[in-house]
């Protein structure tokens, strides 16, 4: 097992130092979904949830927040993002969030892809709370993580 990277030799949170990492494009993708009722479906395909449209919304959301990913998370590096992506898709069963996000620099996006896709999906568990009480959200995780 590698050394976890964000702690010292006695064990105290640090910030890693990537002062003498090459710069390089990077690039991250990830995913989620979340589960909803067949009923919520309809409402979101048919733009009728009282909080307006859930899809442009949640991408919207998710944007945001991999811009602001360094604010949210302690230990993060703040990046210039030349490329945030979301897409929020309905499917049979619920609502696919997908992201990436790009960078040219010395350090990964990849908290910057989760983040962004986890707050999508938080917008649309906000977006839909009051006619759902059953959503779930799951299977959130880095699907691509490329160094150029």
């Amino acid at each position: 097992m590698n050394k976890l990277t964000h702690t010292d030799s006695k064990g105290k949170a640090v910030m890693v130092d990537v002062e003498a990492k090459e710069i390089q494009l990077r690039i991250a993708k990830a995913s989620g979904h979340i589960k909803l009722a067949a009923e919520t479906i309809q409402l979101i395909k048919d733009n009728l949830l009282k909080k307006g449209d859930v899809l442009t919304v949640a991408q919207i959301a998710g944007i945001s927040a991999g811009k602001q990913t360094s604010s949210l998370i302690p230990l993060c590096h703040n990046i210039v993002l030349e490329k945030v992506k979301v897409e929020a898709v309905v499917d049979s069963n619920g609502v696919q969030v997908d992201s990436e996000v790009r960078c040219t620099g010395k350090t990964g996006v990849e908290m910057e892809a989760l983040t962004a896709v986890s707050v999508a999906l938080l917008t649309v568990y906000d977006m839909c709370k009051a006619v759902d009480k059953k959503m779930i959200i799951d299977n959130i995780c880095l699907t691509e993580k490329i160094k150029i």
